[in-house]
Order: structure tokens, then sequence, then C-alpha cells
């Protein structure tokens, strides 16, 4: 295989290999499995597809009907190395869309939120509108338009990187409005808006060769004495499975990887059975 990437799918807990069997590190020491996800190319449309409508015709569930929940919301941390380059704590206040249009200011990052969806992310630019990622283009919207009834809410800390001035973050979005299919260099909605805020090819697709030791840890953070760590190559596959945790929510993530470090504990002690 040298050193040629090969097209991989996503795997779950349940498909991947881990180091130990006792599951969860109280200790904090360190990784406790070490993981590698390379994304299919079409990972992004099925994202946006299926769940990052905000189209009058969209088939997704009402947002009504399923309300964000804050509970279900997981904590994590993102390390290149041993540098935190993003943390996400629970708790932090949502807003309607009339009212995040009070607090934006061009250049901002907004998030918004539903349970059971991923996160969509934008760009605001100022006169109430916002330049995202949705179905594999890049569109200038109205920001009541994209919320679609979802609360959204200001995210420009989440990554520890230096900003870039609000004038160059509005024209990095501004000037690839119209961008769609091939001519995309991103997996979805957060890498485009963070690039445009950042300006690190680490977002983009491809923007770090996957060969060596993964350089990424994801941590998840399920209570004070609860964590687990998953190591990855590069920035993209990271932000891909803390996405795909946030749509389906922490519950779902705790009783995943407790199925996974069960069925691996079972193997091992089936392998040492004669």
């Amino acid at each position: 295989m040298g050193n040629q990437v090969e097209k991989l799918t996503h795997l779950n807990y349940a498909e991947v290999p881990t180091s130990d069997p006792n599951g969860f590190d109280p200790d904090d020491d360190g990784p406790r499995i070490g993981v590698s996800y390379i994304f299919s190319n079409d990972d992004d449309d099925d994202q946006d597809d299926n769940l990052d409508h905000f189209s009058s015709d969209s088939r997704a569930v009402s947002h009504e009907e399923k309300p964000f929940d804050p509970q279900d919301e997981l904590e994590c941390a993102i390390y290149y190395r041993e540098e935190c380059v993003h943390e996400r704590s629970t708790g932090a206040a949502t807003h309607s869309p009339e009212s995040l249009l009070n607090k934006c200011r061009p250049g901002d990052l907004l998030e918004f939120v539903a349970t059971g969806q991923y996160p969509h992310w934008a760009v605001y630019v100022g006169d109430f509108q916002v330049v995202h990622l949705h179905r594999a283009e890049i569109k200038n919207n109205f920001l009541t338009d994209v919320s679609q009834g979802k609360k959204g809410r200001i995210v420009n800390g989440l990554y520890r990187y230096r900003a870039l001035p609000p004038e160059v973050i509005v024209r990095n979005a501004l000037d690839h409005v119209g961008s769609r299919d091939r001519e995309l260099y991103w997996r979805n909605s957060e890498c485009f808006a963070a690039w445009c805020r950042f300006g690190k090819r680490e977002f983009k697709i491809g923007g770090e060769i996957r060969i060596g030791k993964q350089p990424y840890r994801l941590k998840l953070l399920f209570s004070e004495k609860k964590s687990h760590v998953l190591e990855f190559q590069s920035l993209e596959d990271v932000i891909m499975e803390k996405r795909r945790n946030d749509q389906i929510g922490k519950d779902a993530v705790m009783q995943e990887l407790a199925n996974h470090l069960n069925a691996t504990h079972e193997i091992k002690e089936e392998h040492f059975v004669n």
C-alpha cells in the first residue's frame, strides 16, 4: 500500500481496534484507543442532504418536535500533539434567530443546533445575511432563513486559533459564494466557516497528509471522572467524528462506546479460552 491512502467510510466504535477493554479513563493519563478515520468524499452530502436542511420543503423532523437539549450535548476537546486547539463546554447559551441577529458582528461564526441533527455553521457577513455551505454549495442567505427555527449561538471562541481581521473573514466567505460540487474544498459547513475565520489549510479537504502517527486527539468528557480519547491523523477527520457525536447525542455516544468496549473484552476472553 505504501503511502497510498485508501478511501474508507466511517467506522463506528464496534468496528475499530482498542488497546484497553476496561473502557473509561478516570485518571486521564492518555488515549485509551487509537483510531484513524478516513472519510469518503460523499460524507458531507449525506450530512447536508439528510440532516442539515433549512429549505421550506424539508422532510427532516420539525425543530418544534425536537428542540435542542443542552443536557445531551457532549463536552469535548481537540488536541494537536499537546496543544488544545478546540474546546466545548456544555451550557453555552443559545438564542432565537431574531435575538441572535442583535448580537452578531461581521466575521462572527454562528452555529445552529437542534437535537438529532448535525450542527449547521455559517459566517455572518452583515445586513442580516450569512454565508454557509449547504448541500454541496456555498450560499448567501438571510440568517432567519438559514436557521429555520433552530436556536443559534456565536462560536468564535471554540477554536483557539488566531482569527483573521473581520473584513478578511467576510471576504473569504463572499468570494466563494456559488462554489459547488467539485469546486469545494470543505467537507461540511463547520470546516468552511472555520476556514473563513482562521484561514488554516487544516480545515480543507486533504489539507494534511495522513501518514505516520496520529497527531490529533479528541477527548470526550462524559463527567468529571469519565473521559475517553480517540486519535486521528487530521483535523478534518476529528471534525467529522465530533459532528457525528453532536448529531447522535451524549447518551448514544456513551452507549456506543460501552457496547464496543464490552464486545472487545468478550472477544479477548474467547481468544484466550482453550
